[in-house]
């Protein structure tokens, strides 16, 4: 048999409120910890807002790691015209193009990939 308690309801109200405080509270938690692992990464807003812009997502990218479009393209293999091709828009790139281009940057294909 359920046993059953009768409280006031502001007492349910805080207890609720305090509930849904302490999943908040885990979420920043796994949060923080992804960051302190190394598994996140927090990027600065001005770079965020460009791709929001709609700029190109590689391009973004890339200047957040400081590097030229001869960089990148020494780091994952991919010729220095496909990556400014890509940038510009005029060429999607492979599958595989987006995937080495990703591991150089260190984030995910769905990363490079505009929606």
């Amino acid at each position: 048999m359920n046993k059953m308690v009768t409280i006031p309801q502001d007492e349910y109200d805080r207890l609720r409120e305090a509930a849904e405080e302490l999943v908040d509270l885990r979420a920043y938690d796994r949060a923080k910890a992804r960051l302190d692992a190394g598994e996140d990464e927090l990027v600065p807003a001005e770079y965020a807002d460009r791709i929001l812009d709609g700029e190109n997502p590689l391009r973004v990218w890339r200047d957040l790691r400081g590097w030229t479009q001869q960089g990148l393209a020494q780091a994952s293999g991919v010729n220095r015209v496909q990556i400014a091709d890509i940038e510009s828009g005029r060429k999607r790139g492979s599958v595989e193009t987006i995937a080495r281009l990703a591991r150089a940057l260190r984030v995910g294909m769905e990363d490079l990939v505009r929606g």
